[in-house]
């Protein structure tokens, strides 16, 4: 006979359980298990890992909470007895049960926390259907009115709980805990309602670590989470009252051996949960366009009208006298460029995408909210200039759309924005305004345990002196994990071998590295869903103090599900050209469109060849100020170049950047075309666009082939790595390039790639600097 685990905590139930959701799949596996449960304390952070990690161990999935029950309504928030809630095991049948589970979760945290996320027996009544209930640990109603001898009204309550649920979807949890006072009373008696009641037994084991060795380092998580001591006497424990760890199969069917029922109901129960959630369906909201229209029509006729704006051109023909420079052949190119853009937009089925991010931007700029020119690779889409996303023209900066949009591989567009700071919050309520303030929240994200921060953590709580612990922190190099510092820093090696007190610290802190420690509101993550939030994921407010909506599932999870998830970045230097704008109106009564400002302003470039950047974005610091008098920049491909050089690894490359544009060095190329690609920057391969063209030019790689060698490069994975080599050899190779040339070449880029910079990214911040 097998065995299913469904009453489980993993690290998500914070501070409060240990396993990893790969741990607890992997757990399931070795045992033999056809099926594991997820079942956090009150909230469903880690579902859509969990799911993941299981189809892609070939174990069934079993999504469920163990929900806290109010002992009245979820409404009353006043005295002792509201406080003390009653734990409820729910485990989701089929897809209707896990969008109930969804509903239970975000209602219990919006209308009923109060020290912990609670449901009530009303809202049961309302999202019971799909669900199988277990009355969970001694924490649970049944179990405490037993405990208080109050078995008449435990009977009523069984009865309450079959009624609502099914015969078949409510079970008597039994646990084997026979540490644990009142444990052996409570199954007892259970085991006496369900001959009596006709209510099945299963057995379940709450799980809160891997295994038995780890219950020592979940004691020391308990004490972080209550802020106590290892040695304190008034605190919660579990240890010694209990194995809670995801014991083997054969353990606990020896364990209910009386009752065989209960461990072949864990496979009933397996059997009934078959929950699919639809992961890598792109679901982007409806955005409403005018009648007569599509999504596609719509967006051409604004590319069209941004045409006009931003070249003076309809049709042909330039009608704008402040373009008349523009030829025929430029005004192909351009056209060429948007049609191709948009037939791939089309194609990959984006159009509404860009159309929603185009209204809010749009809107913020008529509100007179300052929005930067452009963030990351979007700057290399003409589609994005025409409709007012960027405000950077990519056809005058040889900006690739192919690094934002690779037509050989279907993804999401991912745009980010900056706005002012402080008016960020203004263009979130005018999307919430408009999709709904239901259809619109901030993402979760977790802090986890680094190697620095576990150690100290776990020192403090064995109550080692504080400069003991912060030494042994700092011998660890920072983002090292700790089995790599431990073999890597001799002294840190010595100490663990030779003093008890720091081995004890570091193997407590090797378990709990890793860990999630608490959760928080990303930076600039928002999620925009088409159907009610709740349809997809379930919901919290990001803290007591913050009425802020935060979806549960973090960043990865959204975009796994297909949910479009937009970064609205608050940029202070945005807010500070506001407030420039705004005084000089004031004080001057003259209104500047910076937008509009001439990109060869000697008095600006004076300022930057004499390193006067305090206080200019990306051009604060010593360094930078001593490379800008060296280079003397004179025109916007400096200042870009300055952006994208003045970073770890390509920083060497700064002195030869600087040499060749004094020419006081003789630049030369491994091949003449390459000559074309690297001249503006002097021979020097800095922008990863630049990578991009190299391997189209030489080796005849098409657009979507070279985004894929830059991705190859940057990642650096050996084996994609050869096999890229192998194919751009090849491709030069049948172009006419001789094959130990083309090695060169690709030696010459490999370690450039690795570092490159994005060429639209340092463009759009080498104007906001410049502005």
């Amino acid at each position: 006979m097998s065995f299913v685990h469904l009453h489980n905590h993993t690290h998500y139930s914070l501070l409060d359980g240990l396993t990893k959701p790969e741990q607890l799949v992997a757990r399931a596996k070795e045992q033999g298990s056809p099926a594991v449960a997820i079942t956090d304390h009150g909230v469903m952070y880690g579902v859509i890992e969990f799911y993941q990690k299981c189809q892609k161990a070939g174990i069934k999935p079993i999504i469920g909470v163990e929900a806290y029950l109010a002992p009245n309504s979820r409404h009353d928030k006043n005295t002792r007895e509201d406080a003390r809630n009653y734990h409820l095991l729910l485990l989701a049948k089929n897809n209707v049960g896990y969008k109930n589970l969804i509903k239970l979760t975000s209602i219990a945290h919006l209308e009923g926390f109060y020290y912990k996320p609670r449901i009530d027996w009303e809202l049961l009544q309302q999202y019971h259907e799909g669900l199988i209930a277990c009355t969970a640990c001694l924490g649970g109603e049944i179990p405490r009115l037993i405990s208080a001898g109050k078995l008449d009204k435990a009977k009523e309550r069984i009865m309450d709980y079959q009624n609502l649920f099914g015969a078949d979807s409510f079970y008597l949890e039994i646990q084997d805990h026979p540490e644990l006072e009142g444990q052996d009373k409570v199954n007892k008696q259970l085991m006496v309602f369900s001959k009596e009641l006709n209510v099945p037994l299963v057995a379940t084991n709450d799980s809160h670590y891997l295994r038995k060795e780890h219950e020592e380092a979940q004691d020391i998580l308990l004490c972080l989470q209550n802020k106590k001591k290892l040695d304190d006497t008034d605190r919660m424990k579990m240890m010694g009252h209990g194995d809670y760890s995801v014991r083997s199969n054969a353990e606990m069917i020896a364990a209910f051996k009386e009752n065989p029922e209960a461990v072949a109901n864990t496979l009933k129960i397996a059997d009934m949960c078959n929950v699919e959630i639809e992961l890598g369906n792109i679901q982007l909201p409806h955005f409403e366009v005018p009648e007569g229209h599509d999504g596609n029509s719509f967006l051409r006729e604004l590319c069209e009208k941004g045409l006009k704006k931003r070249y003076g051109l309809v049709g042909d023909k330039v009608v704008d006298d402040g373009f008349a420079t523009l030829d025929l052949e430029e005004v192909e190119k351009i056209r060429t460029r948007m049609d191709y853009e948009l037939e791939v937009v089309t194609k990959m089925g984006w159009p509404s995408y860009f159309l929603i991010v185009a209204d809010f931007v749009n809107w913020a700029k008529d509100n007179k909210i300052v929005v930067g020119p452009g963030r990351g690779s979007a700057a290399g889409s003409l589609v994005c200039y025409l409709t007012g996303i960027t405000n950077l023209d990519p056809l005058k900066y040889d900006l690739l759309f192919e690094r934002f949009l690779n037509p050989e591989r279907i993804s999401m567009p991912d745009i980010d924005l900056d706005f002012a700071d402080i008016r960020r919050g203004e263009v979130i309520r005018y999307v919430e305004g408009k999709y709904g303030q239901d259809h619109v929240s901030q993402i979760i994200t977790f802090g986890t345990m680094a190697a620095r921060a576990a150690v100290r953590d776990v020192g403090r709580v064995l109550n080692e002196p504080y400069d003991y612990c912060d030494r042994l922190a700092k011998l660890i190099p920072m983002f090292y994990k700790l089995e790599q510092a431990l073999s890597e820093v001799s002294e840190l090696k010595e100490i663990y071998s030779k003093e008890p007190a720091a081995k004890r610290i570091l193997d407590y802190a090797k378990t709990l590295e890793g860990v999630a420690r608490h959760s928080s509101m990303h930076a600039c993550g928002v999620l925009i869903t088409k159907n009610p939030l709740t349809d997809y994921t379930p919901i919290q407010y990001a803290s007591s103090s913050d009425k802020e909506v935060v979806c549960q599932y973090s960043l990865h999870p959204i975009e796994d599900l297909g949910l479009l998830k937009v970064d609205f970045l608050g940029l202070k230097n945005l807010t500070i050209i506001e407030s420039a704008l705004r005084i000089i109106k004031n004080t001057r009564g003259v209104e500047i469109n910076i937008d509009k400002i001439p990109l060869n302003d000697l008095e600006s470039y004076r300022l930057f060849q004499n390193g006067e950047t305090t206080g200019i974005f990306q051009f604060e610091s010593s360094g930078m100020k001593r490379y800008l008098r060296e280079l003397k920049p004179n025109e916007f491909e400096d200042i870009i170049a300055m952006v994208a050089l003045y970073r770890p690894g390509p920083m060497e490359w700064i002195p030869d950047y600087i040499a060749g544009k004094h020419k006081t060095k003789k630049i030369s190329y491994l091949h003449p075309k390459l000559e074309s690609i690297l001249e503006k920057t002097y021979g020097v391969a800095i922008y990863q666009e630049q990578v991009m063209q190299i391997s189209r030019e030489l080796a005849g790689f098409s657009k979507g082939e070279a985004d894929t060698l830059r991705k190859a490069m940057g990642k650096k994975i050996p084996t994609l790595l050869a096999e890229q080599k192998e194919k751009f050899v090849v491709g030069c190779v049948a172009n006419g390039v001789d094959k130990e040339q083309a090695e060169k070449v690709f030696s010459f880029i490999e370690p450039f790639a690795g570092y490159g910079f994005n060429r639209s990214h340092a463009a759009c911040y080498a104007l906001i600097a410049y502005q």
